[in-house]
């Protein structure tokens, strides 16, 4: 990874590599990516080069992967019935770092959202995965979060539309 390199920042969104800064931890010195937040909030991330691959930082997706990922949205998918499981299953899905799986969170709880009222931690999750989802969709299209939301938007309606024509069949 190098300086000026846009990576995602699991559970928090994508960042700008700004510089790597040399700090004295525990009385040995030690390297950190300075990382700039770049959704609404701002901010400064520091994370140390030798742990990069084990807090899952990766490269943004590839403009080529942006349909396949708003293809992932259409795709109809259950939620575990059990609340517990869920909620663990989603915790992993959002901390792992891949687009994929916050998409998976995304249409899972839209899902059972349509079914029935979410708790406030299912509610929260849901947000807090669109949010990443939108945010590394429009650094990666160039688009403003506004945009890059409607597409996500139309791709979970684009669902319904699915589940409407195998209901029909």
């Amino acid at each position: 990874m190098n300086v000026g390199t846009k990576v995602m920042y699991p559970s928090q969104g994508p960042c700008l590599i700004g510089a790597v800064v040399e700090k004295e931890v525990a009385g040995r010195p030690m390297s950190f990516y300075c990382l700039a937040l770049l959704d609404d909030r701002g901010g400064e991330l520091f994370v140390p080069v030798e742990k990069v691959e084990g807090i899952g930082l990766r490269p943004l997706l590839k403009r080529s992967e942006i349909p396949k990922l708003l293809g992932q949205l259409r795709k109809p998918r259950q939620a575990a019935k059990d609340w517990k499981q869920r909620a663990q299953d989603n915790l992993k899905l959002l901390t792992s770092g891949s687009a994929f799986d916050l998409a998976e969170v995304v249409e899972t709880l839209t899902e059972l959202n349509e079914k029935k009222p979410l708790s406030f931690r299912e509610s929260w999750m849901l947000e807090r995965a669109k949010r990443l989802l939108v945010c590394e969709i429009s650094e990666v299209l160039g688009q403003s979060k506004v945009a890059a939301e409607e597409q996500v938007n139309l791709a979970l309606k684009g669902r319904k539309t699915l589940n409407v024509d195998v209901i029909e069949l």
